[in-house]
């Protein structure tokens, strides 16, 4: 009997969400990414249906988008070995001298008016009270990501890369929260496709108090999470049938990670203030991001969605510095193996899910103790070398055909 066109099923569209986390949060998605993409067989993270980031998550998605491939992205954002142009974490955090300036200017003007208006009338409030409009004066931000900016328009505009939506081959949707309106919007969509994708990365990682605000098209915009610390809801929206998301940005649950051994006890409290706002802040993230993965059931009962992120009792993560070198390779590599349990763990209920969509969990990489990043990365690379190594060879008989029998062993080993 010969199959109609009805009875033949359409290809699922597979989609990624990648959530915020500032730039730590970006170097830990890498590296779970990176384990996503070599323990699944039958997907390919450079050619999903449609992308979705949200704060750091958009910077992944964006590259990945863009054909940069996990291996790349390693090298890259956390190894330094740049290939054409080197990124540097400080490019996060360049003080917002423009800003802090024009506020600074706005001083003698404020004073004034404080004073005029306890002159005019001094019983309606103190002077200390009319001088609280020296507010004013403080920036909306401490530090400006312009340098973001300019980075992914230089890297964008390489060869096979581009840094307009509308010509890459699948969906990409950076989101970003409006300042004034407060609606989440996502750059990418119809109407919001012009704007170039470097500055909708700059918009979308720009956190409130930390960043200034981005202006676009007279519209100023801070970090998407404000809305949804996820935003899958977008790729289904795009009729995505399966969502792989990786939230890297999870309270630390200090009574687990002291139990763990990864914490003191009151270490928490006694770090300053810094870190207790960012306690807060996921801890609001997380709670809105659970209510939201829960109602994904409800509102899009036939679609699946498989989450990756931390667990709650690992303070290695929360503590890291972004600045040092040191610490970079230790996040990557530990989301990478976190990812990796992650997905053994749960082998016997995702297998049947990902099989749905022809994806195979190759369990064999899974169950390698030994395996970390960098051998995974000199796996991929071993095809490019034998490629160099051939053509050296070409003229002695025998030798390429036996650097092929070679290279098939290591990378059955790998």
């Amino acid at each position: 009997m010969t199959a109609t066109k009805t009875d033949i099923k359409p290809k699922p569209r597979i989609g990624l969400a990648l959530g915020g986390g500032g730039p730590l949060g970006g170097i830990y998605e890498i590296g779970a990414m990176r384990a996503l993409d070599e323990a699944l067989e039958g997907v390919d993270f450079n050619e999903l249906d449609v992308y979705v980031g949200v704060n750091a998550g958009s910077f992944v998605a964006a590259n990945l988008a863009n054909q940069m491939t996990t291996a790349q992205l390693c090298r890259i954002f956390v190894r330094n070995e740049a290939e054409v142009h080197p990124f540097h974490p400080e490019v996060f955090y360049r003080p917002a001298f423009r800003e802090m300036g024009s506020r600074m200017l706005a001083v003698p003007g404020l004073m004034a008016s404080a004073i005029s208006r306890f002159v005019s009338n001094p019983y309606d409030q103190s002077l200390l009270e009319a001088l609280t409009i020296l507010a004013q004066a403080a920036p909306a931000g401490l530090f400006d990501n312009e340098g973001l900016h300019d980075y992914l328009k230089r890297a964008f505009t390489m060869l096979g890369r581009t840094n307009d939506f509308r010509q890459l081959k699948r969906s990409l949707y950076i989101v970003a929260a409006d300042v004034e309106s407060t609606e989440a919007v996502c750059f990418g969509a119809p109407g919001f496709d012009h704007v170039p994708i470097s500055k909708a990365v700059q918009a979308s990682t720009s956190s409130p108090g930390l960043y200034v605000p981005v202006e676009i098209d007279g519209r100023y915009y801070v970090d998407g999470t404000l809305r949804k610390g996820l935003h899958a809801s977008v790729a289904f929206e795009d009729g995505a049938d399966l969502v792989f998301a990786v939230n890297p940005q999870v309270p630390i649950d200090a009574s687990a990670a002291v139990r763990s051994g990864s914490m003191e006890p009151g270490a928490l409290t006694r770090s300053g203030m810094p870190n207790l706002l960012s306690q807060m802040f996921r801890t609001m993230v997380y709670s809105r991001m659970q209510s939201g993965i829960a109602q994904y059931v409800n509102d899009y009962p036939d679609k699946d969605i498989l989450l990756f992120e931390p667990t709650r009792d690992d303070a290695k993560l929360f503590f890291s510095n972004v600045f040092s070198f040191q610490s970079r390779r230790m996040v990557c590599e530990h989301a990478y193996q976190m990812t990796r349990r992650d997905l053994l763990k749960r082998a016997d209920e995702l297998e049947p899910r990902l099989a749905r969509y022809g994806i195979k969990l190759r369990r064999d990489r899974l169950e390698d103790e030994q395996r970390t990043i960098s051998t995974s990365l000199y796996g991929e690379m071993l095809p490019l070398y034998v490629a160099r190594g051939r053509k050296k060879l070409a003229q002695k008989s025998g030798l390429s055909a036996r650097l092929d029998n070679v290279t098939d062993l290591i990378q059955k080993a790998l």
